[in-house]
């Protein structure tokens, strides 16, 4: 049960959403997007969110786009992982969905939810951080179009009052060889230790992480070092955990040292399952 008052709208546009929004704001109603819903409703039980406005987008047209167009994969904000799964139009983001929460959950939670929320781990996003996606955003300024990695890779940059109301996707990378790992520290459908989603495009491996640090992300200083096949795997997998970008976590799920070495582990099977469907 939810122990507050809140204001519910239904907006039928993005520039409605958007004005609602904006209204919630000046009357300092604290005011949310809301998608499925799922992750608000579980904080706001809990205590851990208060609003007093909550802006639905599941009647904005745009937000429940899923078609080809134009040698493009659109995806609407407001799709939930199992209608994406069942789409099955990027396998790879299939398989992350689909061992990312259990089947009901997976009928309420939105892709726009889940990549926007509170919950930093974020596992969808990482497919299409590899396959450098672009976003449609809507928000007080206007409706603008933008690189995935400006908005999300690393931490959530989203500008006050701003949705998202499409992930774009170029069609030649849903079918590139992929493989994906999730180490979990009792059952697999749980908050990743070490989560890795990895692509081989041809001539060069992606990699993109969550779970490992407290925010997902793909790092450029990450795919050279595992590209570099004049070293041997365990040389190369050796520098990139040393050399980690971010701080390792050390939380409630395992220490830092336990997921150094989870990721070794699975930084192992990742290369060499890769290597072997790239050829």
């Amino acid at each position: 049960m939810i122990s507050f008052d809140f204001e519910y709208v239904l907006p039928a546009t993005m520039e409605e959403a958007v004005q609602s929004f904006q209204h919630a704001d000046s009357l300092r109603l604290e005011p949310l997007y809301y998608g499925g819903g799922s992750e608000i409703i579980t904080m706001a039980r809990i205590d851990q969110l208060r609003t007093g406005a909550m802006i639905d987008v599941k009647a904005i047209p745009e937000c429940k786009a899923l078609l080809h167009q134009g040698g493009k994969w659109i995806v609407g904000a407001a799709r939930t992982l199992t209608e994406l799964a069942a789409d099955n139009s990027f396998p790879l983001l299939t398989e992350t969905v689909l061992h990312l929460a259990d089947q009901t959950n997976r009928n309420r939670i939105t892709i726009g939810g889940h990549v926007c929320g509170k919950l930093f781990y974020r596992e969808a996003l990482l497919p299409f951080l590899l396959t450098d996606s672009e976003v449609i955003l809507a928000g007080p300024r206007g409706v603008r179009r933008a690189s995935i990695h400006t908005v999300f890779n690393g931490g959530l940059r989203l500008e006050r009052g701003e949705m998202l109301v499409q992930l774009i996707t170029d069609r030649r990378y849903l079918d590139q060889p992929t493989y994906t790992v999730k180490r979990t520290k009792i059952e697999y459908v749980d908050y990743p230790v070490v989560r890795i989603c990895a692509m081989h495009t041809g001539d060069w491996m992606r990699f993109a992480f969550a779970g490992v640090s407290a925010v997902p992300f793909r790092s450029q200083q990450i795919d050279e070092a595992l590209n570099n096949r004049s070293l041997p795997p365990e040389v190369r997998i050796n520098q990139v955990i040393r050399n980690w970008p971010l701080p390792v976590l050390s939380d409630m799920l395992a220490s830092a040292d336990y997921r150094r070495f989870v990721l070794s582990n699975a930084l192992s099977d990742t290369l060499a399952a890769l290597e072997l469907k790239g050829g």
